[in-house]
């Protein structure tokens, strides 16, 4: 794991257990960003043959995407993958009880190794902004190579300005609006501290790596300043593995 990875691990496992209290008041856009996510899901979803997904969420944290999408696919199998062994302690006592059975956890760094499958849905949700931007492109490719034919990638997170001033602008609304919410003040500068290690690339170039890999149908279905959710498809007739 790169000193940098080490450096997020460090500070999500000291965040872990008051992350999702705060989620709202971090995320301002918090409803139609994660709403948004779902219903592409949800439309793509509707036209499979009604069986099982097999799902990875990578950087999946305490599981707070990985519940909503099982919430709209209930038939789904998860598989979330964080580097962070505290967030996916969180996660574990989410999915405790009946939805157990179909939802298995693994602490390690995704952006190097295998990521498995052949998977019928990736999903990321606020973590692949941590990468290098030639991290990211690496990434990419190898989650279209792990989709099956006809599989979805979607990745609801953080983007930066398409210029500097859009991008002092994003960083300016942000923290008016978070600051107006009433967040803590603590798990405000605990939010700003994380910030320090983003690498947000701009969603042009991020859908632009997207077609790169190999993507179809190459969208992006919600943006509010440096919130984004976006998303491509892996072509039918080219195998996953």
């Amino acid at each position: 794991m790169s000193d940098s990875g080490k450096a997020i691990a460090r500070l999500f496992n000291i965040d872990a257990q008051g992350y999702d209290a705060a989620r709202r008041n971090l995320v301002p856009c918090f409803d139609s960003f994660y709403t948004s996510a779902l219903d592409i899901i949800g439309d793509w979803s509707g036209g499979r043959a009604p069986a099982p997904l097999e799902v990875l969420d990578l950087g999946a944290g305490t599981g707070l995407f990985s519940a909503m999408v099982m919430g709209r696919v209930p038939q789904a199998r998860l598989h979330l993958i964080d580097v962070s062994d505290a967030m996916l302690a969180e996660a574990r006592r989410r999915f405790a009880g009946a939805a157990a059975a179909n939802v298995s956890f693994e602490v390690r760094d995704y952006t190097a190794g295998s990521l498995g499958g052949p998977w019928d849905l990736v999903v990321s949700a606020l973590s692949i902004h941590h990468s290098e931007d030639g991290a990211k492109r690496a990434l990419l490719q190898r989650v279209f190579e792990a989709l099956r034919p006809g599989g979805l990638f979607l990745n609801a997170d953080r983007v930066r300005g398409p210029t500097p001033a859009a991008e002092a602008r994003y960083r300016r609304l942000w923290e008016e609006q978070v600051l107006a919410s009433g967040v803590d003040q603590r798990e405000y500068e605990r939010a700003v501290e994380r910030m320090r290690y983003d690498r947000s690339a701009r969603l042009g170039d991020q859908l632009e790596w997207l077609r790169a890999a190999g993507f179809i149908e190459v969208d992006c279905a919600f943006k509010q300043w440096r919130f984004a959710v976006y998303f491509g498809l892996r072509p039918q007739g080219i195998g996953g593995g």
